[in-house]
């Protein structure tokens, strides 16, 4: 039990109950989830699982939303306040693991769970459907909605279900992710652009008349080393990334055609846009240098997380409230295991609940399409630990600790969490009031405009 239950209301011990009794079908559903590994909107089944499993419970459930298949809503209630709930499910291709701590494929060259995508999806439900538990007795009212959201690791499909208007009727969104630590978590994350570069020049023999020949090749390469050099005069807050995804296929011919995904961040997006201008502009230069065409298609954008402090402070009463994780004497041996075989200190679990922290101006770290929702509904954040300390995330090692009992500890308190937070927001109409008003002057004058190109999702571009 929790170290602080007596203190607890008696929705907030029901949600834990609903938990308890659910707990061994959310395993089953996360393993299952984890299993399969179904990568960027091809998460037929991992959506299918977690849909049946929202309509067997007695919500109602709406399939396919905006224009993507693996993408749904699950709701219950009727009326104000609107409380959502966020859950992902998509796996990261190349790094399928076996539930073990040392370093073995469970299908060799496969995906794998290395963001722990099938404890989200599933601790959301549970926390969704604990909150249903208690509207359907008469104890709260109001609404609660779990969004399957797909392809958060590639094309960062919440940016479609927020132009669809979706979370237009919600008051305030939950959401969390799997980490290394367990925080309330109130720092923003790194705003994006990702677009494909193609070069288009004229085939020619290699040896025999390469005077013949415009490389691609060869503006792909002048392209990546503009980009090398211009990283010493841009600020330290911005990233750059690019995957060379295509730079001639056979050494004797002069490639007529090369392509490379890039990718721009900064911890604003107001900061990454020039440099995104920039970047783009850089093309044009490379195209000349190698006398070839060029042709630049945005992929997608994402913005940076919206923090409510508000909203943070509740989920931090709540952690206290639940206490740290325990871990047995095996557990701490298989997360040791893991550091020492990534080289890092064998220090094993840490599961302390942390302080709410001071809100960083310019935090590093990854990005999210969690910041496209919190920048039309308030958003709350919280990170669980389901993996060692300092373990390299989006790697084997965190796909071996999704698939087994420390990943799922980790998933159950983060339902717990969720849970009862939501509680909080549908019983305390103030708080609801707090962390909106919050919201309202974070954004300011801001207006969204998510960053897409015009047409539907890039479903068929996998």
């Amino acid at each position: 039990m929790p170290v602080n239950a007596q203190k607890m209301t008696a929705s907030k011990k029901a949600v834990l109950s609903s938990i308890d009794q659910h707990q061994a079908k959310l395993i089953k559903i996360s393993d299952s989830i984890w299993a399969l590994a179904e990568t960027a909107f091809e998460e037929d089944d991992s959506s299918r699982i977690l849909a049946d499993y929202a309509e067997a419970n007695g919500f109602t459930v709406d399939r396919g939303v905006a224009g993507m298949p693996t993408a749904f809503i699950a709701t219950y209630g009727s009326g104000k306040p609107v409380i959502s709930v966020l859950g992902e499910f998509d796996a990261l291709p190349g790094i399928s693991q076996k539930a073990q701590p040392t370093k073995s494929p469970l299908n060799e060259g496969a995906a794998g769970h290395g963001c722990g995508h099938n404890l989200f999806g599933t601790a959301s439900l549970g926390a969704a459907i604990a909150v249903k538990e208690l509207i359907e007795a008469g104890n709260l009212k109001g609404t609660v909605k779990f969004f399957g959201t797909p392809s958060e690791e590639k094309y960062f499909g919440k940016i479609w279900m927020v132009k669809a208007g979706l979370w237009d009727d919600v008051d305030i969104n939950l959401s969390w992710h799997p980490s290394a630590t367990t925080e309330a978590d109130v720092q923003s994350t790194l705003a994006l652009v990702d677009f494909k570069v193609e070069f288009f020049g004229q085939a020619a023999h290699a040896s025999a008349d390469p005077w013949n020949g415009r490389s691609a090749s060869d503006a792909l390469e002048l392209y990546t080393a503009g980009i090398n050099y211009y990283r010493e005069h841009i600020k330290p807050t911005v990233r750059i990334h690019y995957h060379i995804q295509d730079g001639g296929q056979v050494v004797n011919v002069v490639p007529d055609y090369s392509r490379l995904w890039v990718r721009v961040r900064d911890t604003k997006r107001s900061g990454m846009m020039p440099i995104y201008e920039r970047v783009m502009a850089m093309a044009e230069g490379a195209a000349i240098l190698a006398n070839v065409d060029y042709k630049i298609s945005l992929i997608s954008g994402i913005y940076e997380v919206l923090v409510n402090r508000s909203g943070g402070e509740i989920m931090q009463k709540n952690l206290e409230l639940l206490g740290p994780i325990s871990y047995t004497e095996d557990e701490m041996m298989f997360g040791r295991k893991i550091q020492e075989e990534t080289g890092k200190p064998q220090v094993g679990m840490d599961s302390s609940i942390s302080p709410l922290e001071k809100t960083k101006e310019n935090p590093g770290g990854g990005s999210t399409d969690v910041g496209d929702v919190s920048w039309n509904v308030p958003n709350i954040n919280l990170r669980v630990t389901v993996a060692p300390k300092d373990t390299p995330w989006h790697s084997w090692a965190v796909v071996a600790c999704g698939g087994m009992s420390i990943g799922h500890k980790g998933m159950l308190q983060a339902a717990k969490a969720l849970g009862m937070t939501m509680t909080d927001l549908f019983e305390n109409p103030k708080l609801v009031e707090k962390v909106k008003a919050e919201y309202i002057e974070r954004k300011g004058n801001e207006k969204y405009e998510a960053i897409v190109p015009e047409g539907p999702p890039p479903i068929d571009n996998n």
